[in-house]
């Protein structure tokens, strides 16, 4: 299926109301018959200790056009109506947001494959850095085998759900 009408995409330091995006989404593709969304949130806890906050950076023009890439390719693999994609950098405390994946489809398998498609691809494929500041002091996150594992169940399945 080719590229949806509805395909939002934001890198943003500003919180989002979750209700309010599903809601938009909905209305951008009413018929629907499923929205799937992820919400990812700060931990309160690292491997390190208490965490306070997470520092996101990203490279401007380069990370938005890697969320662009990966929505699309979902879009390819699904029969997507619509796909709505935030992300926030900048400073976040723990508990805060930080990413909304959101998509609509006629049937809920779809919706759901292509949300955690999605997810799963963002963690290894754009290029954000994160930070970790808590009790324990500051350090750079590093990347995660699991991510990377769940990339290429992806690739290894030919774009079924690796479940």
């Amino acid at each position: 299926m080719s590229v949806p009408a509805t395909l939002n995409i934001s890198v943003q330091p500003q919180d989002f109301d979750t209700g309010l995006e599903l809601q938009q989404l909905r209305a951008a593709t009413p018929q629907a018959g499923a929205v799937v969304s992820f919400v990812g949130l700060v931990r309160d806890l690292s491997a390190d200790g208490k965490l306070d906050q997470m520092l996101i950076e990203h490279y401007p023009g380069m990370t938005e056009a890697a969320l662009q890439r990966i929505a699309e390719q979902a879009c390819q693999r699904w029969p997507l109506l619509g796909v709505r994609l935030i992300h926030r950098v900048g400073a976040l405390a723990a508990q805060a947001q930080i990413v909304l994946v959101a998509t609509s489809s006629l049937h809920r398998q779809a919706a759901f494959e292509a949300c955690a498609f999605i997810m799963d691809y963002l963690k290894t494929e754009a290029p954000f850095w994160k930070k970790e500041i808590g009790d324990f002091g500051e350090r750079w996150v590093e990347a995660r085998a699991s991510d990377e594992h769940a990339k290429q169940q992806w690739q290894k399945n030919n774009g079924k759900s690796p479940t």
